[in-house]
């Protein structure tokens, strides 16, 4: 529900807030008072485009604030999360448009693009007036409210989500096919690299361990000469380390035998020569293993060469190279397996569009018998409204594809959205004329009723959003009038509804009855907004009914009104 509307230097208002409530609001005032301008306010905080020549003269900026409550999370709630704007259960839009041109969108106090709150602004109010704000003019609408008055919704997700299903399959199907199709392209080389890796024999840590060996035999004659040199000292020769220690124990026996506090050096001695007397035996077995072995050292390089090669081609180490083979090996057996994988979900399309097929065939013979229900009902209220000659048909057609998703009676069509229908609402107005999109209805009071029509067949089935009528009642008076106030009546009860009119009888259906006037307030013209009860509201549909002039007749009548539209 649009709870509050606050305009702060836009055009000829200086400020106003205007409150609304549920039911009918009505709006009436002389002509030029304002009310299109209020109605301009009300489309560019939903989102319309603005300019500058708009903001009141002499101010910064104009300012236009509108406050809803109530039921627009189901529509609303996704398009906010999506743009990180908390939904509250009061929803705050504001337009400020600067004097230089500049605009600024704000949705409960947080910044946003101006079609975001266009987008939100379709979902809350549908404004008749301007034929680029009305949903009913758009075609790809139509299916869903034909959906909505046929209580077909149930019906329509289930399609929905079998088409979602059966494109995934497809697009599943598709990406298989690309990649093998690129693997196909690439399979020499990618065989080619196998082959080198897989025949290169890799070893994880093979670097370092080729590395280790291949110094060991570069330098074997040294260590060989080092590993003598070292027995020789250690234990071979007759200065050697182990006869010097041998005769140092010889003299600390003979000193301990005489004092015992020689024996802890005496001991520490013989562990020496059991020290060197390993490390001897040691250096004998290291160098009577050493390996002078030209031919393998010269394997070793070629080995080591091989392997920089590779890792330099490849630009990894070899413990990547690894990595690279098992992948690569990978990527050729998928090929192997793409036929058998291909096979399987074709079958999977295949069983998947039989199903979606049959949904939407269903589908369509529903829609085709809630279009029908729903071409009486519009043309009866048609005649309520003033159009006695009005035609509506529900046209609803399909299209023949060679590679269609939909198959039925052995042809095959695109598959939609919502359906293999294309669902559009036409209509005519006039005797003789073949029915049109509702797009060509050129008659903006007729477009108006029209809508009221579409409205009043559709509110117990569809989701609507708050309607708002400017010039409802052009061309029309008497008894068409008081059938379009009762029928804005009845709709109210559904949705909130705000008309502007100038006829009594329209205005006398009100719930909430506001008043636009213009007055002068030092040397500025100002437009003001209030609500009438009681007297005022019955001498302002007296004014509409008798003009400045108000006789007690028209007073009478104007009660009379009054009391039959509060008794609606």
């Amino acid at each position: 529900m649009l709870q509050s509307l606050y305009v702060r230097d836009f055009a000829l208002i200086g400020e106003l807030s205007v409150g609304f409530a549920p039911g009918l609001t009505i709006i009436t005032g002389e002509t030029g008072a304002g009310k299109s301008i209020l109605m301009g306010a009300l489309n560019l905080v939903l989102g319309e485009r603005a300019s500058a020549e708009l903001v009141r003269a002499g101010a910064a900026k104009a300012v236009i604030e509108a406050t809803f409550t109530g039921s627009h999370y189901e529509t609303v709630a996704p398009l906010l999360e999506d743009a990180g704007i908390e939904c509250t259960p009061e929803l705050i839009l504001r337009r400020e448009i600067a004097a230089g041109g500049q605009s600024r969108c704000f949705i409960n106090d947080t910044p946003g693009p101006l079609t975001l709150l266009r987008q939100v602004g379709r979902e809350l109010v549908d404004l008749h007036g301007q034929h680029d704000h009305q949903l009913l003019l758009h075609p790809e609408t139509h299916a869903g409210m034909l959906d909505g008055f046929g209580q077909l919704h149930g019906e329509a997700a289930r399609y929905r989500g079998l088409l979602q299903q059966y494109r995934q399959l497809r697009r599943t199907l598709d990406e298989l096919l690309r990649q093998a199709e690129t693997l196909r392209e690439k399979r020499d080389f990618i065989e080619f690299q196998f082959r080198e890796l897989e025949s290169a024999g890799l070893v994880e840590g093979e670097e370092a361990s080729l590395e280790e060996e291949i110094n060991l035999l570069e330098n074997a004659e040294t260590l060989y000469t080092l590993g003598t040199e070292l027995g020789e000292r250690l234990y071979d020769s007759d200065d050697s380390a182990y006869a010097s220690l041998s005769m140092a124990v010889h003299l600390l026996e003979k000193l301990a035998s005489i004092d015992r506090r020689f024996e802890p050096s005496l001991d520490e001695l013989r562990g020496a020569m059991a020290s060197v007397e390993e490390a001897n035996r040691f250096a004998a077995r290291y160098t009577s293993g050493i390996e002078f072995n030209r031919n393998r050292l010269e394997e070793l390089r070629e080995r080591q060469l091989m392997l920089q090669r590779l890792s330099k081609k490849h630009g990894k180490s070899v413990g990547e190279l690894l990595e690279l083979r098992d992948r690569l090996a990978g990527e050729l057996s998928v090929e192997e397996n793409v036929a058998a994988d291909a096979v399987r979900l074709r079958d999977e399309i295949e069983t998947a569009r039989a199903e979606l097929s049959t949904t939407a065939v269903d589908l369509s013979v529903m829609r085709q018998r809630a279009a029908g229900l729903l071409e009486q009902e519009i043309v009866a209220m048609l005649q309520k409204l003033s159009i006695p000659n009005g035609t509506f048909r529900v046209d609803i057609a399909s299209e023949e594809a060679a590679e269609g998703d939909i198959t039925h009676e052995g042809r095959r069509y695109r598959a939609f959205d919502n359906g293999f229908d294309r669902v559009e609402f036409m209509i005519s107005t006039n005797l003789g004329e073949a029915p049109k999109p509702l797009a060509k209805v050129a008659s903006g009071g007729e477009i108006s009723r029209v809508m009221l029509a579409m409205k009043s067949a559709l509110a117990k089935a569809a989701h609507l959003p708050i309607l708002v009528f400017d010039e409802i009642d052009t061309g029309i008076s008497g008894k068409a009038a008081q059938a379009v106030g009762f029928s804005l009546k009845q709709l109210s009860r559904l949705h909130q509804i705000i008309a502007i009119t100038h006829l009594p009888q329209i205005a006398a259906m009100a719930d909430l009855h506001l008043s636009v006037s213009k007055r002068v307030e030092g040397e500025r013209t100002v437009t003001g907004v209030v609500p009438l009860e009681g007297g005022e509201r019955i001498e302002e549909v007296a004014r509409l009914i008798s003009g400045h002039t108000i006789s007690p007749a028209s007073l009478q009548l104007a009660g009379e009104l009054i009391d039959a539209g509060n008794s609606i």
